[in-house]
Parts: C-alpha cells; structure tokens; sequence
C-alpha cells in the first residue's frame, strides 16, 4: 500500500489533485513480452459461450483477446486496497480512489497467433483533470503497440483510464445500481440487427477476472463494491463488455476482419440484472452497443471491417 492509499483523505474519497506532478509521468514506457498460448484462448471462448474448436498453433486470435496476455503479476504484497498493483509504477499515482476503464481506440494490422512470442511496448500518452458535479476526473491515456517476433507491426492500441471520487455518503444508498453522482443517462438506439442478452451473473465476472489476472475487488467483492465504493453490485468488466460487443460482430460476421474498434463506457453495468449487446451494420462500418433492462446506453462502439 502505498502512503497516499493508506491516508485517511483517500479512504473518504477526498483528494487534492497535483496535475502538474502527475503529468510528469507523460512520456514513461515500459515493455512486456509473451508468448501466445492456446490454454487463455480456450478459457475464453468457454467463457463467452462459445463452440470453438481447441486452438491450433497458428490459428489467429480474434481480436481484443490480446488483454489475455502481458498480465502483470504483482506481488501480494503489492496490492494495494482495490486488489489492483498500487499506483505510482507505471501508471501516475492518482490520489483518487475509484479506478475504471473508460474506453479505446484500436486499429489491427495482422492476427496475433497461437504459439507465437509478441511483445507489448507501453507509453503514458497523456493525463488530464475534469471537474464535474460529481468532483475531479483524472484520466490517464496509455498508447500500446504490440510486434511480433519479427518486429511487424500487429495492433496498435489508445487506453483510457478514469479516476474519481467516491460519492458523498448522502448520495448513496444501499439499494441503488448506480451511484447518483453517474454521468446523466443517454437512450440506446431502437433500430438494430443483432442482438444477444448477457446474464452477468459472479461466475462470468469472476472467470472473466481470473482470465486477465485482474484482481479489482469490485468484480467480485459484493461487501466492497457496495460499502467502499458505493456502489450497488458487482461490476461487469469494460473490456468484457467490448469483448462481448466485437464477439457479436464475429458471431454474424463471422468471415469479416475487423480492422478498427473503438469504444467508450457510459453507464456502469452490474450483475443484478440481464443486459443486451446488439448491432447495426452500415456498410464497412458496424456500429455496436450494450444497453441496461431499462433500454439505457452502457457502452458504445464503433468497428470498421474489411
């Protein structure tokens, strides 16, 4: 844990923020290599409820199965009080404590493949503050290419992060599903052509959490994601709700390659109720969303396919 964490101010969710101090991590890289193995990729389809045969070496990975790989293995003792590695590595030590993926912008050169080594190169491209009602916003940008063995090029990727306070205690309750301080709601479009309901019961989130080692405790920890952070259930993934976005392109295109997919979070979903990914092709341009029960827009996206 480190000394912020561990300050009573970050526990309330009251915090000074230092955008000047944060923003000289712009510029920092790190790298990660791996090798593409087949026992992530047969997890995955499992998990999605897929019918795919075993991977072969060779075989292409579907596109954003690539958050399967590059996992960064903290310590136990490294782990701060979300269950995320504590900040001030890689990532600027934002002093706030609810931490989100907010969206992407991905472009696809080429597959990557079973059985072969990549590697990953990572830069802080920008951090910014917002002030809303709800209190500051920090997002960290992080820009990420990914090579293969013989340095081509495979996918580059934009990476958003949020960070924002916790809710005033007077503007929570037990039984809300979203906090009050959310952003304002948008409605999901009424034409579609696909569509497929999700039921985003703990079993999903949490293999879906063991698949990408990501031990952010509002996935699974009811007590936590309700008495900390405020919130009315468990959280379902940002890049699983994409993941499952680009898999219904796949599931009704299944010979298109998809060589764009950009996509932003709006409202939180939750494991309390059932929500729907649908999508409307529009020539090389398919536009796909996830909406709540009561028809809300909970993340959009926009996939271009060759």
């Amino acid at each position: 844990m480190t000394k912020f964490e561990s300050d009573p101010a970050f526990r309330r969710g009251e915090a000074a923020i230092d955008i000047d101090a944060l923003r000289r991590w712009i510029g920092r890289e790190e790298t990660r290599t791996d090798i593409v193995t087949a026992a992530p990729i047969a997890a995955l389809a499992a998990t999605l409820d897929r019918d795919d045969p075993p991977p072969q070496a060779g075989d292409a990975v579907p596109p954003l199965w690539h958050w399967l790989f590059f996992l960064h293995a903290a310590r136990a003792s490294e782990i701060g009080l979300d269950g995320h590695p504590t900040r001030g590595g890689f990532l600027p030590p934002v002093p706030l404590p609810r931490r989100m993926w907010a969206g992407g912008r991905l472009v696809f050169e080429r597959p990557l493949r079973v059985g072969g080594a990549v590697t990953r190169t990572s830069r802080i491209a920008d951090v910014s503050v917002k002030h809303g009602k709800g209190g500051p916003l920090v997002f960290v940008q992080v820009a990420h290419t990914i090579t293969n063995s013989d340095g081509l090029l495979l996918l580059s990727e934009e990476h958003d992060i949020v960070y924002r306070d916790k809710p005033s205690p007077e503007l929570t309750t037990p039984t809300q599903t979203t906090p009050t301080q959310a952003t304002s709601t948008k409605r999901a479009p009424a034409e579609y052509a696909w569509s497929r309901e999700i039921v985003p019961d703990p079993v999903l989130l949490f293999r879906y959490s063991a698949l990408t080692f990501n031990g952010h405790r509002i996935h699974y920890d009811v007590k936590y994601v309700t008495d900390v952070e405020g919130y009315g259930g468990l959280i379902v993934h940002g890049p699983l709700i994409a993941t499952l976005l680009a898999d219904l392109l796949r599931r009704n295109l299944a010979n298109a390659r998809l060589t764009k997919f950009e996509f932003r979070a709006i409202k939180p979903l939750f494991d309390t109720a059932p929500f729907l990914v649908r999508g409307l092709p529009h020539g090389q341009r398919v536009a796909l969303w996830a909406q709540d029960r009561d028809g809300d827009l909970c993340m959009e996206a926009t996939a271009e396919i060759g």
